[in-house]
């Protein structure tokens, strides 16, 4: 007997990163081994120098196909063993060693958007829907345009076993959200670049294009953002510890060190309108969803819990949203003796 394993890796296409992934037929009870691909058709290497290798960091049984085959999550390396400049997950893992302790937990709210050809779903040909307001978890099919897509993405994320939380409609029509978490800075990563992947897979049936895009619709319409949830054990456990993080992203150069890796086109999503704050300019606050970081309200009573980074676009790299607010808050949490 045999099984199918389907590589997926991310690729070195900028300023957005692509999906890539193919299938291995292996062996019935064979581990998934290191393989590679050609790295100059990935934007990953020249044509003269062009192999690549593909190490699996995460299997998970495959929703689509079924029975024992299974999808395996790779990092991309140099023949040498070297992490290629483009995997993101190798540059994160050392910074999440070094705060282990300090016990991470993320929460990333994916929101995309749905197109059909050249307009998103929804959208009327030659024209323009009712203004957003009723599509945010609406229900009806006025409000609501890709549900059997969204319903057939949620039960193979469970069905692979990743940590998706919830789903919800969004602001505007055809755009929709997943949540993955709590979960640790590489787990977090790794599960929603899985759920992306059968995102666009799912769609793929349906002839339908899920898009990440930062403002998939100009105008008078919500931008796609990638909201992340975080919290150590410290700020668990108290206030000062949230106070601390919050003024810690707020520092010097840190607020531009962190939008420069938050997702392309950040500029056009973080207007200051559409329940965003300023791309350059930082604020926290209290249920302030016009803040660049928020507070929930419940945290704020409860005196402990975490907070929300409200600036990653929905095209942000998991991995690097993980590295930079591990290393900003855990670095001031650890320098404040809040650990």
């Amino acid at each position: 007997m045999s099984y199918k394993a389907e590589y997926i890796w991310i690729d070195g296409t900028e300023p957005t990163a692509l999906l890539r992934s193919k299938t291995k037929i292996l062996a019935d009870g064979a581990e998934p081994p290191v393989w590679g691909f050609d790295g100059s058709s990935t934007n990953q290497a020249k044509g003269f120098k062009s192999d690549l290798v593909l190490r699996p960091v995460l299997t998970c049984p495959d929703p689509i196909r079924g029975g024992d085959h299974v999808l395996v999550l790779c990092e991309v390396e140099e023949v040498s063993g070297d992490p290629h400049k483009s995997n993101t997950r190798a540059q994160l893992r050392p910074v999440a060693e070094q705060f282990a302790e300090q016990d991470s937990w993320f929460g990333i709210e994916q929101e995309y958007t749905f197109f059909k050809g050249s307009r998103p779903l929804g959208f009327p040909e030659g024209g323009f829907p009712a203004p957003q307001g009723h599509y945010y978890c609406g229900v009806g099919a006025e409000a609501v345009f890709g549900r059997e897509i969204v319903e057939l993405h949620l039960d193979r994320c469970l069905a692979a076993g990743l940590k998706v939380s919830g789903i919800n409609a969004e602001v505007m029509p055809g755009q929709w959200e997943f949540q993955i978490g709590p979960a640790g800075p590489l787990e977090v990563g790794d599960h929603l670049w899985i759920a992306r992947w059968l995102l666009y897979r799912t769609a793929e049936e349906f002839g339908v294009e899920a898009t990440l895009d930062a403002k998939p619709a100009r105008g008078d319409w919500n931008g796609a953002g990638a909201h992340t949830n975080f919290s150590t054990k410290a700020m668990r456990e108290g206030y000062d510890a949230i106070i601390t993080a919050c003024e810690a992203l707020g520092d010097g150069d840190k607020p531009m060190e962190h939008v420069r890796h938050y997702g392309a086109d950040i500029e056009s999503r973080l207007t200051g309108a559409h329940e965003t704050a300023p791309w350059n300019r930082y604020t926290y606050g209290v249920s302030d969803r016009g803040a660049s970081v928020r507070i929930p309200w419940q945290v704020e009573v409860d005196k402990k819990g975490y907070i929300e980074d409200r600036r990653p676009n929905a095209n942000v790299d998991p991995y690097v949203v993980a590295r930079l607010l591990v290393d900003t808050c855990c670095t001031a949490l650890e320098k404040a003796g809040q650990v």
